[in-house]
């Protein structure tokens, strides 16, 4: 089969900053307490009426200027989401006709925070089976619209957001640039809305992180960059930690952007890029997790 590859990223924040000592006029807490818990400083806000389709519409725009393709090229639209307002008309759809891709195959989908790798995987199999020939895949979240904002618990994790990527064929010749992906469910924790997150994600998901590299041909030592789940500070870096990948490799953005559930890999994927923090042509390790509960990881190539 032919392979696929990642050709562009694509990101959007609201404008409106909320830092740890704006949440302190409202719970009790303080930026100390925030900081040593879950590692962030400040996220992101959208405007009372932007919505889910907004943010992904900006971050779709972007990846697809970067790529180079006319909207006529894209024949498939997925959005990684978990949070609209309401389930019906879908988000892909809507994006797609804003950014003129006429007549697309078009869906949402939902694995909550694991949801852009999912997507990531099924835009792959797409292109790899002629199903498509370039992906939009976006991951976009506005998840303040659910928050109770009195609830300390929560209010401090969440943000909004939105990251996009434009997967497409890899060169006749040339290994595909998405590795294979490695995924998986516990729903016997559907129940489970919030989770303890430092005992089940930094134990059981740093073995779905290896057998990724494994699919993929690499060893986590081989790997440039390491995106996860911007789910917790301490998650992240315990993850790290287990597969021996250096600090200045490993994605860090829910330090200023907060949990963006499904945008969270695409967003700081893009942050990394801009950075100058990707190598192109080397491997990068991808790994969502979160509520259903549900988990995927794949190994790309830096576009």
């Amino acid at each position: 089969m032919p392979g696929s590859r990642i050709l562009a990223f694509g990101g959007y924040q609201p404008d409106r900053v909320v830092t740890n000592d704006d949440l302190a006029k409202i719970v009790e807490t303080d930026d100390e307490w925030i900081r040593a818990r879950v590692g962030i400083e400040s996220r992101r806000v959208a405007a009372e009426d932007e919505t889910v389709a907004d943010m992904a519409e900006a971050a779709g725009a972007k990846a697809l200027a970067a790529s180079g393709l006319e909207p006529s090229a894209v024949d498939l639209v997925i959005v990684a989401t978990c949070s609209p307002r309401v389930p019906l008309p879908n988000v892909a759809a809507t994006v797609a006709a804003r950014l003129g891709i006429l007549a697309p195959g078009a869906y949402d989908l939902n694995a909550a925070c694991a949801g852009f790798c999912y997507a990531l995987g099924t835009a792959s199999d797409a292109v790899r089976a002629g199903s498509a020939r370039n992906v939009l895949v976006i991951g976009a979240e506005k998840m303040t619209d659910w928050l109770d904002w009195t609830d300390r618990s929560t209010c401090i994790i969440f943000a909004d957001g939105a990251g996009a990527a434009v997967v497409g064929p890899a060169p006749e010749g040339e290994p595909s640039g998405i590795g294979p992906v490695v995924w998986g469910s516990a729903g016997d924790q559907a129940d489970k809305i919030t989770i303890r997150e430092d005992n089940w994600a930094t134990t059981a998901l740093h073995p779905v992180a290896r057998e990724a590299c494994a699919r993929a041909g690499v060893s986590p030592s081989e790997l440039s960059a390491f995106i996860p789940h911007q789910a917790n500070l301490r998650i992240i870096e315990a993850i790290a930690r287990k597969l021996g990948i250096p600090r200045d490799r490993v994605a860090d953005d829910i330090v200023h952007a907060g949990n963006t559930s499904s945008a969270s890999i695409p967003l700081a994927l893009s942050r990394m890029a801009e950075q100058g923090r990707l190598q192109r042509g080397t491997p990068a390790l991808l790994m969502g997790f979160g509520a259903g509960l549900t988990y995927a990881a794949q190994v790309i190539t830096v576009p």
